[in-house]
């Protein structure tokens, strides 16, 4: 594996344990695709650093627990916004 993308992983899996960030968010920032995100640190991420790879992957599962939520939040303001117009 590359050097910069061993590094990237690394970058990609701190910043999503120290903002809590979704794949979405963490591509956004990273200016990489959300496939990208997600094979970086599931499956590149163990093999360099698996303590790591396992704090990242425990704030993915709450991410992945809680999106139901979320969606429904955002459909709720979309059609807030309407009814204001």
């Amino acid at each position: 594996m590359k050097d910069y993308i061993e590094e990237r992983a690394v970058e990609i899996a701190v910043y999503i344990i120290k903002h809590n960030a979704t794949v979405r968010q963490t591509a956004k920032k990273f200016g990489v695709s959300k496939s990208t995100v997600h094979k970086d640190v599931t499956e590149r991420l163990i093999q360099i650093n698996p303590a790591l790879a396992s704090k990242t992957r425990k704030v993915l599962d709450v991410n992945k627990s809680e999106r139901h939520i979320r969606g429904g939040l955002a459909t709720r303001e979309k059609y807030l916004h309407k009814e204001n117009e």
